[in-house]
């Protein structure tokens, strides 16, 4: 929805949020390349279930951010709910270095990701309202590029740095530091309350989306309604069906993201891979990861993101299959990880695209926050099962085929999102 001619809008903005998600990026990925050395060693008391509890309370404080503080940014602004995020995500990220037990280490895991959970929500909003009109699927994939550029960079530093686990964190934390005052200096506030860019004759009460109409998919509000954010809103008509496919396929989405990069290296090690190969798959994954969003934002915008998503989760779900069978040469492995990698993470991407085009700006923050915040208990759920599967010694082939039904189940549940969402008088063509 922006509100100021092309000619006039700065870069800053765009760069700001995508190294915002390069934060993300690390974050995603950071737990997965300590975990084997803490393992290993014992330090601070680690074993199978500690690093299992660490990582699932970690991603509990993530959700709790993306459903509860990340809606602030359609009340309080997106300007100042990321500076405040990462402020907070990189003073207990640095302080995760110095804990002196697995508690600690978790309390602030968690506390660090109640900032982080927001910031996602809160930088694509902010990004698709200040994205020129028909670029939600390219402006949200390559926003999200940064996430799986921090996850590469990451897992490449992880190569050179790992065992020692404790530097891992502090660069981390620095990081964010060094990207806060460029945050306040060269971000402005969006711009909730100007007037809307038209994509046509709008009737008295219209409210226009962000995007032109390309297919029959519409939106219908009632005339007068009073504008309103918060999840209340997600309730009410045209927006529940809506909200449970996306909620689901969100839930799958991040399953896969966060199963994989947290335990990617412990499942190759149990197949009889080398530690440093698996650690060096999480990077060939990631590498695919950026190359994927790249591909699905141009097919997404070209022919509707709904049939892109589709087709990105059900690839998945075969990819993630013939993992579980244990490939012995090496370029073919590294192959086979890297197609993974462009089809998975870009998939969850495109839900949070889709999201960005059905709700309006008013409730964009809002219902990316709601999205990401139900994909978040995927997020837990996926390192939780397969950090069972590791304690039990069964991880491989088994984790494997779990993240293949996952993928079935987010095609499923995306059938349910209508192509045509109706409520009471006025339409809001939207892009399918």
């Amino acid at each position: 929805m922006p509100t100021m001619p092309s000619a006039h809008r700065s870069q800053w903005p765009v760069w700001l949020c995508w190294l915002a998600m390069v934060l993300d990026g690390f974050d995603l990925v950071v737990l997965g390349t300590v975990i084997p050395t803490l393992i290993k060693t014992g330090e601070l008391g680690f074993d199978a279930v500690g690093a299992t509890f660490a990582a699932t309370i970690s991603l509990v404080g993530v959700g709790l951010g993306a459903l509860f503080i990340a809606p602030l940014s359609d009340k309080l602004g997106r300007r100042k709910l990321l500076i405040a995020c990462v402020a907070s995500f990189s003073l207990f990220t640095i302080g995760i270095a110095f804990a002196p037990n697995v508690a600690v280490f978790s309390l602030l895991r968690m506390l660090a990701g109640l900032g982080l959970g927001a910031c996602l929500p809160a930088a694509l909003a902010y990004i698709n309202d200040y994205a020129p009109a028909g670029s939600a699927g390219k402006s949200t994939t390559r926003t999200m590029t940064g996430y799986h550029v921090g996850a590469v960079a990451t897992a490449l530093l992880a190569i050179f740095i790992v065992p020692n686990w404790r530097l891992m964190f502090i660069i981390g934390g620095v990081a964010g530091l060094l990207l806060l005052p460029f945050l306040w200096a060269k971000l402005p506030e969006s711009l909730p309350e100007t007037t809307p860019a038209k994509t046509g004759p709008a009737k008295s009460g219209e409210l226009q989306s962000s995007e032109p109409a390309k297919g029959p998919t519409v939106v219908e509000l009632s005339k007068g309604t009073k504008p309103k954010t918060g999840f209340r809103d997600l309730l009410q008509k045209p927006y529940p069906l809506v909200a449970v496919g996306i909620g689901i396929a969100s839930f799958m989405g991040l399953l896969l993201v966060y199963g994989l990069n947290t335990w990617l290296p412990q499942l190759m090690a149990a197949a009889g891979y080398p530690v440093s190969t698996g650690l060096t798959l999480l990077l060939v994954l990631n590498l695919g990861a950026v190359a994927g969003l790249f591909l699905a934002g141009i097919l997404a915008d070209k022919h509707g993101t709904k049939k892109i998503v589709l087709m990105w989760f059900g690839l998945s779900a075969v990819l993630l299959a013939i993992l579980s069978v244990k490939i012995q040469n090496e370029l073919l492995l590294n192959a086979a990880v890297f197609v993974t990698g462009v089809f998975v993470f870009s998939s969850q991407v495109l839900v949070y695209a889709w999201v960005s085009q059905l709700f309006p700006s008013r409730l964009r923050g809002t219902a990316l926050g709601f999205a990401a915040g139900v994909g978040r208990l995927g997020a837990i759920v996926g390192p939780a099962v397969t950090g069972t599967l590791v304690a039990a010694n069964i991880a491989y082939p088994a984790g494997f085929y779990v993240f293949a039904v996952a993928g079935v189940l987010a095609v499923a549940a995306l059938f349910l999102v209508p192509h045509e969402v109706k409520a009471a008088a006025t339409s809001v063509p939207i892009e399918r």
